[in-house]
């Protein structure tokens, strides 16, 4: 009998997760809307030997976290 309830459990659970997939791209309403754009990631940025921001690739520049 607990296995019968745990794998109902089990597959409403999958149920209720698969439609979330499509979520961001759809309204409340459930129709289909334009997706938001990702965000550009971040261009590194390195420093020199003496403390200064210097381009990423010359020597001695190191990239900072």
């Amino acid at each position: 009998m607990r296995s019968l309830a745990v794998i109902a459990s089990a597959l409403s659970l999958i149920a209720v997760a698969t439609p979330s997939i499509a979520a961001p791209c759809r309204d409340a309403k459930g129709k289909f809307v334009k997706c938001p754009e990702a965000a550009a990631p971040k261009a590194t940025r390195c420093k020199a030997a003496n403390g200064r921001f210097a381009k990423c690739g010359t020597p001695g520049a190191k990239p900072i976290k």
